[in-house]
């Protein structure tokens, strides 16, 4: 198991998409430890949880082998890897951000993080936008996020809500056949979350009643992003941008523009770009040092509910994946996330193009003047490189970065 879920840690670049077949060739088709019907039934479950759906995907693998422990061995594996170049990158960009070589690459990377977004964004539109109503509520989120500056929170619950009583059509997808295990008394389902529970939340409180206010205030901020993390890290980045660069001022928009595009080069879930925010903030305000501690905790607070999450409900899954109308509300929330990674796009556009962009009440508001030519021509050969050429995504970061600096060159 170890070898199987480190070779699956390492290799797993390209988001939840190419992370999720990169499990299913490694434990269904080449060690034959699950049965397809059982790999897609996992699926489906860890679609119903908040959180990276292929970390928990991996953690419930592990748990059916080999239970808590091989639940454990395999999140941990999944995740640690990208979380020590997450790290590394951090203090790299620390040191050397400001370099303006430095920049003039990253300039070319943050025009392919805007063709990566709206790549994600039209790949989940097709699968989530089939009917009506599920195109009005994207177009309801992004007004309500975009224009109003609604929190994404109330965005997410309140969809789901709507789908859930709406729900009417039972849907069954295929369940693990370690689901037919007869399920736990509810007595030790409350012992393990309450386990977790105190796990999670006992280093934050801990910092707060220590009087670290800076870094108790970003383990409760990514503490609660965690329990409303439906959608994936896409329609997360669209809340954490709002509440790192508008309410707070943690970053600016183009460090929080450059943290995705590192946390794109690396494995694991995307999601990890929450410790590089952490460090990035803790360690602008009190040293590396305080940055390190920042990227330990948001990991911890990040992660932790995951494996709450899989242990307390997987001797359920079968009940919970049967129920009609979970499935119709995590599809409403599906939809929504539509609207959400559209606002995120735009966002990202908006401040890459130009230079100056204000707000008028919650909405952006670029000053037309300050447009950026080098930028539109490096957006414009960023979507060349992704949607004609259809190159990987590592080469394509290769070849922005090297764009940037040509540019920067030309420009100098």
């Amino acid at each position: 198991m170890f070898a199987a879920f480190g070779r699956i840690g390492i290799v797993s670049f390209g988001g939840p998409a190419a992370q999720i077949s990169v499990m299913h060739e490694e434990l269904v088709t080449r060690r034959g430890w699950i049965g397809e019907q059982g790999f897609l039934g996992a699926l489906s479950f860890c679609m119903l949880l908040p959180g990276p759906e292929a970390m928990q995907l991996s953690t419930y693998c592990g748990w059916l082998l080999r239970g808590v422990a091989g639940g454990l061995l395999a999140g941990l594996l999944f995740v640690l890897p990208g979380a020590l170049v997450i790290g590394a990158l951090a203090i790299l960009y620390l040191e050397w951000g400001a370099v303006p070589l430095v920049q003039q690459a990253f300039l070319g990377i943050k025009a392919l993080v805007v063709a990566i977004v709206v790549q994600a964004l039209i790949r989940l539109s097709r699968k989530a936008l089939t009917g009506r109503d599920a195109r009005i509520l994207a177009l309801l989120a992004f007004l309500a996020i975009f224009a109003l500056g609604l929190p994404f929170p109330l965005i997410v619950l309140g969809a789901g809500l709507w789908g859930f009583l709406r729900g009417t059509t039972p849907t069954v997808p295929p369940a693990p056949a370690a689901a037919h295990r007869a399920p736990p008394r509810l007595g030790q389902t409350l012992r393990m979350v309450a386990l977790w529970l105190v796990l999670w939340v006992t280093p934050t409180l801990a910092l707060w009643v220590a009087g670290s206010e800076f870094l108790a205030e970003l383990g409760f901020f990514f503490s609660k992003l965690a329990v409303v993390s439906f959608g994936g890290a896409y329609a997360l980045l669209a809340w954490m941008t709002q509440t790192v660069v508008q309410d707070h001022a943690w970053l600016s928009a183009e460090q929080m523009i450059d943290a995705l595009g590192l946390a794109e080069t690396t494995p694991g879930p995307l999601i990890l770009v929450t410790q590089f925010v952490g460090m990035l903030a803790a360690a602008l305000r009190h040293g590396p040092i305080y940055g390190a501690g920042a990227g330990l905790l948001v990991l911890w607070v990040t992660f932790v509910p995951c494996f709450l999450w899989i242990f307390a409900f997987a001797p359920h899954v079968e009940r919970l994946l049967a129920h009609p109308r979970l499935a119709s509300g995590l599809r409403a929330i599906t939809a929504a996330v539509v609207g959400i990674i559209a606002s995120l796009a735009v966002w990202f556009t908006l401040h890459l193009i130009f230079d100056v962009v204000q707000t008028y009440h919650a909405l952006p508001w670029p000053r037309l003047t300050s447009v950026q030519p080098v930028a539109v021509l490096l957006l414009g050969l960023a979507g060349w490189l992704i949607f004609a050429l259809r190159l990987g995504l590592l080469p394509a970061l290769a070849c922005m970065a090297l764009a940037g600096l040509a540019c920067g060159r030309w420009m100098g």
